[in-house]
C-alpha cells in the first residue's frame, strides 16, 4: 500500500488544516497516511514513506517556523531518492516579497535529500477557502500519479 507522510507546523492552526485538507485526499486516492507536528517528527521518519509532504507556515519576514529548524536541516542530510514530495504553506500576503518562502526553502531542502518533486509548491494566504481546498486536493492527486508513474 502506498504511504505518506504528511509534516506540519502551525502558530494559527491554518497549517494544521492544510495538513488535514491534504491527509484527507491522500487517504481518498487510497494512501495510508501518517500526520505529525514538525517539532515531534524526526527526519528519519520520512524513509517510512512513499510521498512526503510538509505544510509550514513562514515566521515574520521570511524565517522558517523555529519549532521546524532542526527537521529542517536535518532533511538535506537525508537521502530521499525515489521519494515523492509536495510542499504547502499558510501565510500573510501582508509581507509581500517574504510571503510563503518556507515554502520555497522546503522546496530546495527536499531536492538536496535527492527526493522527486510531484507537484508545485501550494502557497495560501491565512486560512483556506474552497478554491484552496481544491489546490491541494490536486496537490494530493498529482503526487499519487506521480508516484505511481516513477513504478511503472
Amino acid at each position: 500500500m502506498l504511504k505518506a507522510h504528511v509534516v506540519f507546523a502551525t502558530i494559527t492552526g491554518n497549517n494544521e488544516d492544510l495538513a488535514d485538507i491534504v491527509t484527507e485526499g491522500l487517504e481518498d486516492l487510497g494512501a495510508e497516511v501518517k500526520e505529525t507536528e514538525i517539532s515531534q517528527t524526526d527526519t528519519e521518519e520520512l524513509l517510512n514513506a512513499d510521498i512526503c509532504v510538509v505544510c509550514a507556515y513562514t515566521y515574520d519576514e521570511g524565517h522558517l517556523p523555529e519549532e521546524g529548524l532542526d527537521f529542517f536541516d536535518d532533511l538535506a542530510d537525508m537521502d530521499l531518492s525515489n521519494k515523492v514530495f509536495g510542499v504547502a504553506g499558510s501565510g500573510d500576503d501582508f509581507y509581500e516579497d517574504s510571503y510563503n518562502t518556507s515554502v520555497d526553502k522546503f522546496i530546495d531542502q527536499f531536492k538536496k535529500a535527492n527526493a522527486i518533486q510531484g507537484s508545485k509548491g501550494v502557497k495560501i494566504n491565512l486560512e483556506p477557502d474552497e478554491n484552496d481546498i481544491k489546490a491541494l486536493d490536486k496537490m494530493s492527486k498529482e503526487l499519487v500519479d506521480k508516484y505511481n508513474n516513477l513504478k511503472k
